[in-house]
């Protein structure tokens, strides 16, 4: 998929977000299989520490259960639905390990920075970057992107290494 011409005029926001664009956004740091697959490693880390410290501060994992379905339907009216599906399954799989095999509070709290790391060393290693200067411009960088990101990464990452072959490098 290339960098879109000319950009949507709907402004970034956190319940209505065109897909494409991001997926786009994505791909100008993100092109490269590896890091997407390293990147993917990371999310269900960072995914696993964040289910895992609710059902620890709650106490049930039903807690964990009820924010994976709220996040699951904020994607759904955003993304297709075979992607929704897929992102669906990728959650449900994280669910199941915090709730099967649940991580000690004390791990949740080391995952996060440690899958950050990780990220950031993807980055290292593939290296490609293509001019995000339209997207800069729409999308700054702030608290609103970032949470855009970190709630969209799943299906991001999911719609490249699952739907997008072509997008592969």
């Amino acid at each position: 998929m290339s960098t879109p011409v000319s950009l949507s005029e709907r402004p970034l926001s956190l319940w209505r977000v065109d897909f494409h664009e991001l997926y786009a956004r994505h791909l100008c740091r993100h092109s490269q299989f590896g890091n997407n697959v390293v990147h993917l490693v990371a999310v269900f880390g960072t995914w696993l520490a964040i289910y895992g410290l609710v059902r620890w501060l709650v106490g049930t994992p039903w807690a964990a259960v009820g924010l994976a379905v709220a996040h699951l339907l904020l994607l759904a009216v955003n993304i297709p639905a075979r992607l929704a599906l897929v992102s669906g399954l990728f959650m449900a799989l994280t669910i199941a390990v915090v709730w099967l095999l649940p991580p000690p509070w004390w791990l949740c709290l080391v995952l996060v920075p440690v899958c950050y790391v990780v990220q950031n060393w993807g980055h290292r290693i593939w290296t490609v970057e293509k001019d995000m200067t339209e997207f800069n411009r729409k999308y700054p960088k702030g608290s609103l992107l970032f949470t855009v990101l970190t709630l969209y990464e799943i299906p991001i990452l999911l719609n490249y290494l699952v739907f997008n072959r072509s997008d592969w490098s």
